[in-house]
């Protein structure tokens, strides 16, 4: 008796109706508000509205290709689902930014818009349980899993650092100063700054230590080296 009401629910949920349309529209925003919620707290370009946003409307999409495909026979039932996959695109590249730094930020950001949307889909075609899963993996990724990538970044032996040196001093002391401490730079960028103007040279380094060293042992290296007025990390 248990397994027949069960499968009737079941199958209530999967066929497209009053019930699982509310199902799935609840589930689509409580996934991507989860979601946009960890990005909001960072202040990213991207957040809670955003993600539940792109989550509900790829449900709404999925929903649509399947009462399509169901009413009138026709079309593929997940062609409008592959649209809004590479459709996506726009709204996560205009999250990614280039800061006046060189140093690109956003990507975590769209790469989590991409999933939100992928979930979306899930939820749309009556994929619970995975779409279940998978915001649950995302979820932790972009929560539990930074603290890792933190980590490895910061314990890397290549850094990126930008600085304002002084301009009355030569630059070439300060490229001495790096390889007498075993640290190498793999590349420059030097950057205009009219703020600075005949002041400072300002530039971006590409570091790689010899040593083992963190990433705030590198910084403070640098900054006890001579002519350096402004540092910090990328």
């Amino acid at each position: 008796m248990i397994m027949e009401y069960y499968d009737t629910i079941i199958k209530t949920l999967h066929e497209l109706n009053w019930i699982s349309l509310i199902v799935r529209a609840i589930l689509s925003m409580i996934i991507g508000g989860l979601l946009g919620h960890e990005r909001g707290k960072k202040n990213r370009p991207a957040g809670f509205r955003t993600y539940m946003l792109v989550c509900f409307g790829a449900t709404i999409v999925m929903m649509t290709n399947q009462f399509v495909y169901q009413t009138y026979g026709v079309s593929d039932p997940v062609r409008l689902g592959a649209q809004v996959i590479s459709g996506i695109g726009f709204l996560g590249a205009g999250s990614i930014i280039l800061t006046g730094h060189n140093q690109v930020k956003g990507i975590t950001t769209a790469a989590g818009l991409w999933a939100a949307a992928c979930s979306g889909l899930a939820i749309g075609i009556g994929f619970y349980s995975g779409a279940l899963v998978a915001g649950v993996g995302i979820y932790l990724i972009m929560t539990i899993m930074q603290r890792f990538d933190i980590h490895f970044q910061d314990h890397s032996p290549i850094t990126t650092v930008y600085l304002e040196f002084d301009k009355k001093r030569p630059f070439s002391d300060f490229l001495y100063y790096t390889r007498e401490h075993n640290l190498s730079i793999s590349d420059i960028h030097i950057t205009k700054n009219k703020l600075l103007k005949d002041k400072a040279i300002s530039a971006t380094l590409i570091l790689k230590s010899e040593e083992p060293r963190t990433h705030s042992e590198i910084l403070e290296l640098i900054k006890q080296a001579e002519g350096v007025q402004f540092v910090e990390l990328t």
